[in-house]
C-alpha cells in the first residue's frame, strides 16, 4: 500500500476525474465559514488552501470572496484555473503558505486539513491571518447510514480524512485552542459515470495497484447495477458536510 505522503500528492494524476466525480459545497455552509468575518463594507480576502480544482474556490467566489488558491500540485491548479477563471493560483502547502503576515481574513481548507501537520499548519495559517481572521475547515463526507453508500465504502476503503473525522473534530495546535462546528445533510443526483468518477478521484484508488484496483472497479460496478444507476439513470448520494472554525 502506498504511503500518506505520495496518497497526499497523488490527485494531480487525476485532476480531471477529480473535477468530475467530487461534489459541491452547500452555499449555506461556506457563508457560515465566513460568518464571523463578513461585513457588508468589504469583500473578504481568502486563501483557498489545498484547492485542488476549485470545489470551494467556486462557492467562495459566489459569495463575494476575493480569493487567492493555493495547493501542491500545479496539475491540480491547472484545472482550477480552467474551472474558476482569474483567480490567482500558488503551489504551495499549509505549513509553508505563499502569503504575506496578516494578509488574508480567512484561511480555509476542503477536503484537505486531513493532509496537514497540525502544529505546523495552526502557526503558518495564524501568521498569514489578519487578527480576529477565521481558520474554516469543511468535508463533504458520504452518508454510510444508507447501506448501499456504506457497502461503497467497504468496496474502496475509507479515506484519511473519514477516518479522522470519526474520532472526533479534527486536531489544531496553538493559537487557536476552540473550534465551532456545524453539519449539513443533503443529497447530489449522480448517475453511474459522475460514481464512477468519484470513486476513482480517490487518493487509494489512484495509487493501488493494478489488481486491486481491478477488483474495485468488479465490484463497484456491481454495486452499481444493484441500486439502479444504470446508464443514464440518476440516484442520490447522500452527504453530510461537516464544517469547523476557529478565530484567530
Amino acid at each position: 500500500m502506498a504511503d500518506r505522503s505520495e496518497m497526499s500528492t497523488s490527485f494531480g494524476r487525476a485532476a480531471a476525474t477529480y473535477e468530475a466525480g467530487r461534489p459541491e459545497y452547500p452555499s449555506e455552509a461556506v457563508a457560515w465559514l465566513l460568518e464571523p468575518v463578513t461585513s457588508p463594507d468589504r469583500r473578504v480576502r481568502v486563501a483557498d488552501v489545498g484547492a485542488g480544482t476549485g470545489k470551494l474556490t467556486r462557492a467562495l467566489v459566489e459569495r463575494g470572496a476575493e480569493v487567492a488558491a493555493v495547493d501542491p500540485d500545479p496539475e491540480m491548479l491547472a484545472g482550477l484555473r480552467a474551472a474558476v477563471p482569474g483567480i490567482p493560483t500558488f503551489v504551495g502547502t499549509a505549513e509553508d503558505l505563499p502569503l504575506p503576515d496578516a494578509s488574508v481574513d480567512a484561511v480555509v481548507f476542503g477536503q484537505a486539513w486531513h493532509w496537514v501537520e497540525p502544529v505546523a499548519g495552526s502557526a503558518e495559517v495564524a501568521r498569514a491571518l489578519a487578527p480576529g481572521g477565521v481558520l474554516g475547515l469543511i468535508w463533504n463526507i458520504r452518508d454510510e447510514s444508507v447501506p448501499w453508500v456504506a457497502r461503497l465504502t467497504e468496496i474502496m476503503h475509507g479515506s484519511h480524512a473519514e477516518e479522522m473525522l470519526a474520532g472526533g473534530d479534527p486536531p489544531i495546535s496553538v493559537p487557536f485552542s476552540q473550534l465551532e462546528s456545524a453539519e449539513w445533510r443533503w443529497a447530489r443526483p449522480v448517475d453511474r459515470a459522475t460514481l464512477t468518477a468519484m470513486v476513482r478521484s480517490r487518493s487509494y484508488i489512484i495509487v493501488a495497484e493494478d489488481a486491486e484496483r481491478a477488483r474495485i472497479e468488479r465490484e463497484i460496478a456491481d454495486l452499481f447495477d444493484e441500486i439502479g444507476a444504470v446508464g443514464d439513470a440518476v440516484v442520490d448520494l447522500p452527504y453530510m458536510t461537516k464544517a469547523f472554525r476557529a478565530q484567530r
